[in-house]
């Protein structure tokens, strides 16, 4: 790989031997490594701590590819684009950035930016965009100097032409799916859940007899369906419970969302009419148009089902998943209704033969997973995790039988020591309270909830020594004592945090 590597960077930089860079970013220590990586390629290169150092440099010395941030003082990336943009509207801009809020995404798509590199940088998509950037200038330059050639060379200028046309289409898909690898960057869940559903409407459109051309066509479909996420707030799209009336009106504007990203491009446009139907219901009651029957295209009546069957199908954190033989029942349900009878026919063959990945589901499984799940499913005072997941765990261990120890410790009379001390000093003491737990039970999963109540979650049994907790520094020194009930989760249906309450509070 290494070699390969290598190898790409040498032939970029035969065809960059003129070609000048800018590249803007504020973290010094980033911006000198990629400098480094740069001066591998390019033999004149310019750099920018920020917007307006940038544009001051541009004005002086135009420079013909600019690589920015987004995010940056004194002049942000899209303040900068702009005024670049309002100077030279041909210009090669690149965005190098890890931000991902989709009103910046929707302006640089606006921009006509040629490429968006996402941080942590990957060296491997920075040459293939920079590479289309080098062969653009090239082009134009090259077409430049034939408008002032001889009537002789219109031929080969032609044919120049016809390949700017094609790299336009290609830097057109390359957004396009840089968009879909940052919606799963945001969600992973989606992303896989993009693919499963591409893969489900290709096989359906091949039951049905469609030609390849046509099951590829919706297959792309399938991996783009959900690609007006993009503007779906964070806080919406990430949230790993069931979504309110209002959230849930929010989501469904990704349909419109999608087809106005994908209508701009021409090699799109039936794409984004597949797109634009993927959640019509076959009686009319679907949105966002209420098509009914014949109405809806055909490849998107095929890719409701499958996208339903993987909702079905796929755990997340408010249900658990259906079965194959379960999903099957719930479209058979609703045939005529919300699927197409015909397609319905089809479909459940094709389906029934579907060996589900047993790993599908919303949980955490990185760093970078438990921080977002953070903002949903932890206290934000202690950074326990909260009664919510604590529900949402016990609703899975009734499946997986994983824990079967559970100890309720709760702090008496925390009420008078919160009048003594104050509100403050009370939120200080929880926060430490909750540090002392997670040292004494490393290896469990430990809740707050009703404020004062914490609880102990493990795989195996382990008795509570609560003279120890209560000769603890921080209670003792307070004037604070604790009790605890234990469970044993083999014997003792508990299904929510309902069900756990102080004794002395009832």
């Amino acid at each position: 790989m290494e070699n390969q590597l290598k190898k790409q960077i040498e032939l970029l930089k035969e065809k960059a031997e003129s070609i000048s860079l800018l590249y803007v970013e504020d973290e010094q220590m980033l911006r000198e490594k990629v400098t480094l990586f740069f001066s591998k390629i390019f033999q004149k290169i310019d750099t920018a701590a920020n917007g307006k150092e940038g544009l001051e440099k541009f004005l002086d010395t135009p420079y013909d590819i600019i690589i920015t941030d987004l995010l940056m003082p004194t002049m942000n990336g899209i303040e900068f684009i702009r005024n670049i943009r309002e100077i030279n509207e041909k210009q090669e801009i690149i965005v190098l950035s890890a931000y991902t809020d989709s009103e910046y995404l929707t302006q640089c798509i606006d921009f006509g930016v040629t490429g968006y590199i996402v941080k942590p940088i990957d060296f491997v998509q920075a040459i293939k965009v920079l590479d289309i950037s080098i062969d653009r200038i090239t082009a134009l330059h090259e077409n430049e100097m034939y408008k002032t050639k001889l009537e002789s060379m219109v031929s080969e200028r032609t044919q120049n032409v016809l390949r700017l046309q094609n790299e336009l289409v290609e830097n057109h898909a390359h957004v396009i799916h840089t968009l879909v690898k940052m919606i799963e960057g945001r969600d992973t869940y989606t992303g896989g859940h993009s693919e499963r559903v591409a893969t489900y409407s290709r096989a359906i459109a091949k039951a049905m007899g469609y030609e390849p051309k046509e099951c590829d066509m919706i297959y792309q479909a399938g991996i783009l369906h959900d690609i007006g996420k993009i503007i779906t707030p964070d806080a919406i799209l990430l949230k790993p419970g069931r979504l309110n009336e209002q959230e849930y009106a929010l989501i469904k504007s990704h349909v419109s969302a999608g087809y106005e990203i994908l209508s701009e491009v021409p090699m799109y446009s039936e794409l984004a009419e597949i797109v634009y139907a993927h959640h019509e219901h076959y009686d009319g009651s679907g949105y966002p148009r209420a098509l009914k029957g014949d109405d809806i295209p055909m490849p998107a009546r095929i890719m409701v089902v499958a996208d339903a069957f993987d909702a079905m199908t796929t755990t997340r954190i408010y249900k658990r998943k259906k079965t194959v033989a379960e999903a099957i029942v719930e479209l058979k349900k609703f045939s005529a209704l919300w699927y197409d009878p015909r397609v319905i026919e089809y479909a459940i063959p094709v389906l029934e033969s579907v060996n589900l990945d047993e790993f599908i589901n919303q949980d955490p499984d990185s760093r970078i997973d438990e921080e977002r799940f953070a903002y949903f499913y932890k206290d934000p005072l202690t950074h326990l995790y909260n009664h919510s997941y604590f529900d949402f765990v016990l609703r899975k261990n009734m499946d997986e039988k994983k824990y079967v120890c559970l100890n309720m410790i709760y702090i008496k009379n925390f009420t008078a020591y919160n009048r003594r001390h104050g509100w403050s000093e009370g939120d200080d003491l929880l926060i430490d309270f909750g540090h002392y737990l997670q040292s004494e039970f490393p290896d469990a999963m430990i809740f707050r909830i009703f404020g004062d109540d914490f609880v102990v979650m493990q795989t195996a049994h382990q008795e509570i020594d609560i003279e120890k907790i209560n000769l603890s520094p921080l209670l003792k020194n307070n004037d604070l004592i604790c009790d605890y009930r234990h469970f044993d989760l083999t014997e003792t249906v508990i299904s929510s945090y309902k069900d756990l309450q102080d004794p002395s509070s009832q």
